[in-house]
């Protein structure tokens, strides 16, 4: 194995939460949330000579994985086929999803799921702790219309939440 293999393994294992939340946070079902998983694994390899370190790699990995999120949802062929051998002796322990999750965070995903990409990515960062200029940042607007957008987004996500308790 590479010194770039082996790095860029650390790194994913240190930030490992942040694809399983994203991954949760898109797909529904676990089949397709460990697909998305590892397709975000993936496209993060296959860019990752390309990350110039001008910023954190959290900060590159939270853009990929929203970036891949997004593609895979919209994406009618919902499986990546890995044929380069480089990535295949590449393993990343995955950890499986949790059958006893609250109640209350499956309602919160279920919520999310309801969502659009973009208000999705927006609540992700919201739940991140990103300040308001970051998510700017990450999703190339302006900070007030990033504040906006996040306001906005929390409102629908509240709205969802309440129709749910109705029901």
């Amino acid at each position: 194995m590479s010194s770039q293999e082996k790095e860029f393994l650390e790194k994913i294992e240190k930030h490992k939460g942040v694809i399983f939340k994203i991954s949760k946070m898109y797909m529904d079902n676990r089949d397709d949330q460990n697909d998305l998983y590892q397709e975000i694994i993936y496209q993060a390899w296959k860019s990752y000579a390309d990350f110039q370190r001008k910023s954190d790699f959290s900060t590159w990995l939270y853009r990929t994985a929203l970036n891949t999120a997004i593609v895979f949802l919209r994406s009618e062929k919902k499986r990546s086929f890995i044929q380069n051998q480089s990535i295949d002796n590449l393993t990343v322990h995955q950890e499986p999803y949790n059958d006893t999750d609250d109640k209350n965070m499956k309602k919160m995903y279920e919520a999310i799921h309801q969502l659009s990409p973009i208000d999705k990515a927006l609540i992700f960062f919201f739940l991140e702790d990103f300040p308001g200029k970051e998510i700017a940042n990450q999703l190339g607007i302006t900070e007030v219309n990033a504040r906006v957008k996040l306001n906005r987004a929390k409102a629908k996500l509240k709205e969802i939440v309440e129709k749910q308790r109705d029901n």
